[in-house]
């Protein structure tokens, strides 16, 4: 098995003075798969169990290996996820965890608000609030920032400010300016409204609180800005990075990769069986012996690139329910699922599409309008396919009959008699079966359209479009390249891995001749 024994360079932006500050950016673009996506690692799970009713005892080993993951699972995701940005990550909308901690921010404010209100007025918490608004502040500041950091340390102090407050001599509306102020130097661009809404905020309570909301979204820009800075420097090292930190794994936890080879060995058995079956059928029709000879199966094993591909379509077209992951692409384990739900709906909405544009005789489908509009209904009504597939059908044919019968109607062409109406409503609500005749064809040119992607690459697939499809293009497309990004990337990082693997599965004198090298 391969052995590979992080620096992470700090950002180095452009070249504003020492007492400046560095505006980051903000992207108003979100991320598909949100930040707070789940990332299930390898090893984590597999603590010693203890007695029931007894708490686990946690290691310092233990708690080591969940950050090397953590580490290993963000770095990750930054490379491969171009949309991957921190973002505010508020409690479900009346929940009970959102109403409790309403409650507490809520008491605590109040205790502040009769703080403030005694005569004379208690600053403890106050200071304490004053304290943590430093710290914030000065940990937005780039390294190189030294003289605005002297300044915070020097109008900030905490010592001198308590002094103030037990003399009666605390300037508050003095300070408030500096901290907004200070606030609206350092802030992107999309948070100065804001800050100046800040300004006109009399009272010291609620000024203070929406202070810290508005720092709380300013630490959310600098974290995204941080990303935007390292990204490409992650991007040049990642193969080796991932590739050591999941070495670093192995070596303290033999048998992570058994999930793996399950995987594979599934995939090449799959490959072994279907060129086996092709060859194993009679040169037969009606009892006649066919006159030409059967050619012998290729005694060659699958190469390794094979094994790979079949294995990573695997995962995105079939549901294996409760099958185990492999280890190496535990970190996209939500990824891929999403992909594989947004493969059902893309197979269900081209079915619809197809089925409805036999019913308009070619013409209202003519227009992009109206098959956006459909598009949109039925991407719409689809939604719960998974958990309702006979109760989303039954919408979706009489609204999509609904609207070809009125599309004709508008456009001058003889509606829908009664009878095609309703054989329209059964061929769209014959979709929720998964033997249906449409619904099978649209998959088996998705699965060829993707295993296209993988082995010619998207351009090429792209000038090949398969028929049937032309309506879900785009998102097709668009689905596609994020696959083939992620598997070509998840191939380079482990093809070490997977060639070891293959070794085992195969003969060995034959594995070493199909040790085909990652795509380029």
């Amino acid at each position: 098995m391969p052995k590979s024994k992080k620096s992470i360079s700090k950002k180095d932006s452009s070249s504003p003075s020492e007492s400046g500050v560095q505006k980051p950016e903000t992207s108003s673009k979100n991320q598909e798969d949100k930040t707070s996506t789940e990332v299930q690692s390898p090893g984590v799970g597999s603590l010693t169990e203890q007695p029931e009713n007894q708490p686990a005892a946690v290691s310092n080993e233990d708690i080591g290996k969940v950050n090397e993951i953590s580490k290993l699972s963000i770095a990750h995701e930054i490379v491969v996820n171009q949309d991957f940005a921190v973002e505010k990550n508020d409690l479900p909308e009346n929940s009970l965890e959102s109403k409790f901690v309403e409650k507490m921010y809520n008491a605590f404010w109040d205790h502040l608000k009769d703080q403030l209100s005694q005569t004379p007025p208690d600053f403890s918490c106050a200071l304490e609030l004053i304290k943590n608004i430093k710290q914030i502040l000065m940990s937005l500041l780039l390294p190189r920032q030294n003289r605005l950091r002297n300044e915070i340390e020097e109008a900030l102090d905490l010592d001198l400010l308590k002094q103030e407050t037990e003399h009666g001599a605390l300037d508050v509306p003095h300070l408030s300016n500096y901290i907004l102020n200070l606030m609206a130097l350092m802030c992107a661009p999309v948070r100065d409204e804001a800050v100046h809404e800040l300004e006109s905020i009399k009272d010291p309570v609620q000024l203070l609180r929406g202070i810290f909301k508005v720092l709380g979204l300013m630490k959310m820009d600098m974290v995204n800005y941080t990303i935007k800075n390292i990204r490409p420097y992650l991007q040049e090292h990642s193969i080796q990075y991932e590739r050591a930190k999941f070495q670093e794994l192995l070596d303290k936890q033999p048998d992570l990769l058994d999930c793996t080879t399950k995987w594979m060995t599934r995939a090449a058995t799959e490959l072994t069986t279907s060129l086996t079956s092709v060859y194993a059928t009679p040169g037969t029709s009606s009892g006649v012996i066919s006159p030409f000879p059967t050619p012998k199966p290729d005694p060659d094993p699958p190469s390794l690139t094979t094994v790979l591909y079949q294995g990573y379509l695997n995962l995105v077209l079939r549901d294996h329910g409760n099958e185990e992951f492999p280890e190496t692409l535990l970190m996209d384990k939500a990824r891929l699922q999403t992909m594989r739900s947004k493969l059902r709906h893309l197979t269900i909405l081209a079915s619809v599409l197809l089925v409805a544009r036999s019913f308009s005789c070619g013409v209202l489908f003519g227009s992009p309008e109206f098959v956006d509009k459909l598009k949109c209904i039925t991407k719409a009504l689809i939604e719960e396919f998974s958990s309702k597939p006979e109760e989303s059908m039954l919408s979706v044919s009489e609204q999509v009959s609904q609207e070809i019968h009125q599309g004709l109607k508008d456009t001058g062409l003889t509606a829908l008699s009664s009878e095609n109406r309703a054989s329209l409503v059964g061929q769209l609500r014959n979709i929720a079966k998964k033997e249906n005749c449409i619904r099978t064809i649209i998959e088996q040119r998705i699965h060829l359209f993707l295993k296209c992607c993988l082995i010619r690459g998207m351009q090429e697939s792209l000038l090949d479009f398969p028929g049937g499809l032309l309506f879900i293009e785009p998102e097709l497309a668009e689905l596609g390249w994020k696959f083939v990004n992620l598997m070509h990337h998840n191939q380079h990082v482990f093809s070490p891995y997977y060639a070891e693997i293959l070794k085992n599965i195969i003969s060995p004198p034959n594995a070493e001749e199909n040790e085909d090298k990652p795509i380029k």
